[in-house]
């Protein structure tokens, strides 16, 4: 690796360290936590799933998926039901409620974005990000040898 890889890694390190304070900067005041909002956006790309394959999902410990779990099923964003297959699993789905909640907190940063995008970027550095955001999901899915996916499947 040259010197000029390990700079190219750093400005984008730095671009979407911002870009990610930023956004988050836009979401809702009060509510659910951003660990939540992932639990719920994972329910919401793959569908219901076993407990423990969500822990894995997420990169959670038992102890802090039960938390989770439990407050968002307060919330009535998610519920727990018994596998039909093994009465031993329990499995997590995404309720209603949770869509909307999950909506709701992707939808005020969506806007700023959209916004930003228009003002401040030409309509080829535009074409250029979708480019990079392309990229960069690719990268956020790349597995170095004996590593596994903590995205799950694409």
């Amino acid at each position: 690796m040259s010197a000029r890889d390990n700079d190219d890694a750093a400005v984008l390190l730095r671009g979407v360290l911002s870009l990610g304070r930023r956004l988050r900067a836009e979401r809702p005041r009060g509510g659910v936590s951003l660990s939540g909002i992932g639990l719920l956006s994972t329910l919401h790309a793959q569908g219901p799933m076993p407990a423990a394959r969500l822990a894995k999902q997420e990169g959670l410990q038992a102890q802090s998926l039960t938390r989770l779990i439990s407050g968002l099923e307060r919330m009535g964003c998610i519920e727990r039901r018994r596998s039909e297959t093994d009465r031993r699993e329990i499995v997590v789905m995404l309720t209603p409620r949770g869509r909307e909640v999950l909506a709701e907190d992707m939808r005020g940063r969506q806007r700023w974005l959209e916004r930003a995008m228009a003002e401040a970027l030409t309509g080829a550095e535009r074409e250029t990000l979708l480019q990079a955001a392309a990229a960069m999901l690719r990268l956020a899915r790349h597995q170095a040898a004996g590593d596994t996916d903590p995205l799950g499947p694409p």
